[in-house]
């Protein structure tokens, strides 16, 4: 499939429509995908006839499970590919996570379906977030030797509590009430009227300048109230669990909330025993991330992740994670070092070292 077919443009009337069309690959981006999606961003950004933008993900599975990771992997081992790809692959796919968030117009993302690492850089960090029943939102980095990417600095610093951490850390999947209770999620509407809400908005008779207007009174005419939050209730002990200065003090606080035989003592002990499973560097690198980026915008999130994914490359627990899932698929990842004690102070220093003329500059 060509690059025209896999991103798919449109128009329906004064609204731009965008479709990620790799349905079989869960609608995950390549570089050639972000190749098509920034220009076409930019451009209609400067016509005057696109008044909105819907991007959707063909498919009822996925809205975007996230970037080619594989692509990266092969490239930087050497497998085939680019060998450049590690450092060109992140660069692009954050310049266009700031064009979405900088976007002049409405931006609608419409999560249905699974919506993972680079899937949720390209919806949340813009201005309307639609999720469904049948959203799953997630940032599993850490199970693949990497670190939560795409503006997460920022937008799991804005979770209430230390629900960021929490999410950061162990991957949690989510559904569309909990999306919306951490803000990843503007609206809900359901699965079966999303199609009737895009030919509504293609409707619209738009007035330059006063675009969100008519996106409002739409959207108030199909949101529904999706339920219960169960991370409201959780929240009491995942501030409890994750509010330590480090990993091991997170660790200590799940094994006391697991043997307290409280409400919460089985989420404790699960949690604790997914955490064992993580790379141990990628725990102690996001834990440092998300406690010096409490107060960042999106530029300095994506300039400090950028630099951390050049170092992350440049070692072994992100080869070794994508083997273990997605090459092999053994779910037998030997991370190096194995344990959170051999990770030194010094050593997670050392990944937010900076890069000199390789830092991800904007103008």
């Amino acid at each position: 499939m060509s690059g025209s077919e896999e991103i798919r443009l449109g128009r329906e009337g004064g609204l731009a429509t965008l479709v990620i069309n790799r349905p079989k690959a869960l609608n995950a981006l390549t570089l050639d995908n972000y190749r098509r999606f920034a220009p076409a961003l930019r451009a209609w950004a400067a016509d005057p006839s696109v008044h909105g933008v819907v991007v959707r993900g063909a498919g009822e599975r996925a809205f975007c499970a996230g970037g080619d990771v594989r692509a990266v992997y092969e490239a930087g081992r050497g497998i085939k590919g680019d060998p450049d790809l590690p450092a060109v692959f992140f660069r692009e796919e954050y310049e266009l996570i700031r064009v979405i968030h900088h976007f002049p117009k409405p931006y609608i993302a419409i999560i249905d379906g699974i919506t993972m690492g680079g899937g949720a850089g390209i919806s949340v960090n813009g201005a309307y977030r639609i999720a469904t029943e049948r959203t799953l939102f997630a940032m599993p980095e850490t199970a693949i030797g990497l670190f939560p990417d795409v503006g997460a600095t920022r937008f799991l610093n804005c979770c209430p509590g230390h629900v960021g951490r929490y999410l950061g850390l162990t991957g949690a999947r989510l559904g569309a009430a909990d999306t919306l209770y951490c803000g990843f999620a503007t609206h809900f509407v359901p699965c079966d009227r999303v199609t009737e809400l895009v030919d509504e908005f293609g409707r619209v008779v738009w007035e330059a300048g006063g675009e969100r207007d008519p996106i409002d009174a739409v959207l108030t005419r199909f949101v529904k109230d999706p339920g219960l939050a169960p991370l409201a209730a959780m929240r009491p002990a995942i501030d409890r669990c994750f509010a330590g200065g480090s990993v091991e003090e997170i660790f200590d606080a799940l094994a006391a909330e697991a043997t307290a035989e409280g409400a919460h003592a089985g989420w404790a002990a699960e949690t604790r025993a997914g955490l064992l499973t993580r790379s141990p560097t990628s725990l102690k690198i996001t834990l440092r991330q998300l406690m010096i980026g409490r107060d960042y915008d999106l530029e300095a999130a994506l300039a400090l992740e950028y630099r951390l994914t050049q170092h992350v490359m440049a070692a072994h627990d992100f080869y070794e994670g994508v083997r273990a899932m997605l090459i092999d698929k053994d779910q037998d990842p030997r991370w190096r070092p194995a344990t959170l004690v051999e990770v030194s102070d010094i050593s997670v220093e050392s990944y937010f070292a900076p890069i000199g003329d390789r830092e991800l500059r904007f103008a």
